[in-house]
């Protein structure tokens, strides 16, 4: 199979996949569902990148690879479907939708096949790096224990917010207790964490460096489109006073305050 015939399919699937998710938004009411696809979209794409067959035999690095992301996107899908199914809808759709107004379903589509690129795009950032020629090495190590650690972080990131929402105690006060007191986002910081694992493993071939557009990508969105900027505004006007204290005191991504920041939404 030639690179580009492997990318085709992989694209296709990933289309094909989250406009099933955008009927089952519609269906259901709930715009969770659409993170809960695209996590297990990525994953199913990810490991076709890594296994697919691009000449020559698959080798350890690839089925490594393809561990790594089966084993990323196992636990955040699945964290995901089981909290939208008790939940109400994604506060951070929620927002969108409140600025889509009534022109929400189809751009909830459009924003859907973006994400089913953004998909691609990683799971081509997948193939650079599982495909790297030559044995397993001090790259895989690092990139291995990179990986490990971003999916055990957000996995504490995450239960420490369900155990914190789930006390009728904190009804309405703002989460800023374990990993949130260091960044208002942590499972956000880990999540990019995770494909910067990527990096190193794939740096030793000659078209590795595509393995960087994982990370940086992930970066971009997290950071500043779908990510930190909907849900900040959400808890701006869900929590108001306490969260624009909580900004000052905590950073938005990294778990290390850089520079004096000007908290979003101000």
């Amino acid at each position: 199979m030639s690179i580009w015939l492997a990318i085709l399919v992989i694209g296709l699937f990933a289309a094909a996949a989250m406009a099933v998710a955008w009927r089952v938004v519609l269906a259901t009411g709930n715009s969770g569902w659409a993170d809960a696809f695209w996590s297990f979209t990525v994953g199913i794409a990810g490991v076709a990148a890594a296994l697919a067959p691009l000449g020559g035999e698959l080798s350890a690095r690839n089925w490594l690879v393809a561990a790594l992301v089966a084993f990323w996107s196992l636990r955040l899908g699945t964290h995901i479907a089981r909290r939208t199914r008790k939940g109400a809808d994604d506060p951070r759709y929620a927002e969108l939708k409140r600025g889509w107004g009534d022109d929400w379903p189809r751009q909830m589509l459009l924003f859907l096949e973006i994400q089913a690129g953004v998909a691609l795009l990683l799971a081509v950032a997948v193939m650079a790096a599982a495909h790297a020629p030559g044995p397993l090495g001090i790259g895989d190590a690092i990139g291995v224990a990179i990986a490990v650690l971003a999916i055990v972080g957000e996995a504490i990131s995450d239960a420490q917010l369900r155990r914190f929402a789930a006390d009728p105690a904190n009804r309405g006060r703002v989460c800023a207790v374990g990993l949130w007191s260091a960044s208002r986002h942590p499972n956000y910081f880990f999540e990019w964490l995770y494909w910067v694992g990527l990096v190193p493993i794939g740096l030793g071939s000659g078209w590795g460096w595509i393995s960087l557009v994982a990370p940086i990508l992930m970066y971009v969105l997290l950071r500043h489109v779908s990510g930190v900027p909907p849900l900040e505004a959400h808890m701006l006007r869900s929590r108001g006073e306490a969260y624009r204290a909580y900004q000052q005191r905590v950073p938005a991504f990294w778990p290390i305050r850089l520079s004096q920041q000007t908290p979003a939404g101000r």
